[in-house]
């Protein structure tokens, strides 16, 4: 399980305002081996953390470059999974390291949806005259769309499907950004909206998508901060994005497999235009 908030707004108001706000949590098994974000690629161009697993190394959950490429990737929760299907976080990683615009990519990605367990991909091309946000779902339309300014809330089901727990975390975010924070301010702020443990119950939705496996978890799975036996949200992402193009990006990360234990690590830089 994972959920992702962002506010979309490629012409804001003032430099001072953010053409981009996205809170994200990874939720993950605790031991499946990963690094924390930091600078890779060409020239320390790509920054995001990257998945260790076996067979599945250099893959991603959630990226963004200096070019102003960004991307993001859930998974759709279904009952059974193929274990030959194609590993999904090299759909991030790919289109951050590839030329084609966010858009194209999602078409080809489209192309392909098949050979993948099932997903959700948001991507973004933020550049000085124009700014883009796409999604694609391989278990919903068979085309990707650009969505308009906005603010936005997937979790595991098609964008803005309205489970309980999406619509509770969506109006936590929104009254967040409402208060016109300082950027160290809504950091903090969104982090405590990420870190929100309270179950959002009856959840039909969710156990029906599910099925028979998601019920002894059921009430974990609601909240937005999934806690599980050895399994859950073990990282929070905040992103922002202002009208001059300057990035602030905040990863808090869990360490040694241990809740108890975690690393917040961030990065300022500037767009390159």
């Amino acid at each position: 399980m994972c959920i992702i908030f962002f506010k979309f707004d490629p012409r804001p108001a003032s430099k001072n305002a953010y053409r981009l706000i996205l809170a994200a949590n990874r939720d993950e098994f605790y031991h499946r081996p990963s690094k924390i974000a930091d600078f890779w690629g060409n020239g320390n161009e790509i920054l995001s953390g990257l998945d260790m697993e076996e067979g599945k190394e250099g893959g991603t959950w959630l990226g963004i470059s200096k070019r102003g490429k960004l991307a993001a990737l859930t998974n759709y929760l279904e009952p059974k999974i193929n274990a030959d299907a194609q590993g999904r976080g090299s759909l991030v990683s790919n289109f951050l390291t590839e030329s084609l615009d966010s858009f194209s990519y999602l078409k080809k990605v489209s192309s392909e949806g098949h050979l993948y367990n099932g997903f959700n991909l948001i991507t973004a091309d933020f550049k000085s005259k124009e700014d883009t946000f796409c999604y694609y779902g391989n278990r919903g339309a068979p085309e990707p769309i650009c969505l308009k300014p906005g603010i936005y809330g997937l979790s595991n089901s098609l964008l803005e499907t309205p489970w309980k727990k999406l619509q509770h975390g969506k109006q936590l975010f929104t009254e967040v950004l409402s208060r016109n924070l300082a950027p160290d301010s809504l950091v903090h702020e969104l982090l405590d909206v990420m870190n929100n443990q309270e179950p959002q119950l009856p959840a039909p939705e969710i156990e029906k998508q599910g099925q028979h496996y998601i019920r002894p978890i059921l009430r974990e799975y609601t909240a937005l901060c999934v806690r599980c036996q050895g399994y859950g949200t073990r990282t929070n992402t905040i992103i922002l994005i202002d009208g001059t193009g300057h990035v602030s990006f905040t990863e808090r990360t869990m360490l040694h497999s241990d809740v108890n234990q975690w690393k917040t690590s961030s990065f300022q830089f500037r767009l390159l235009q």
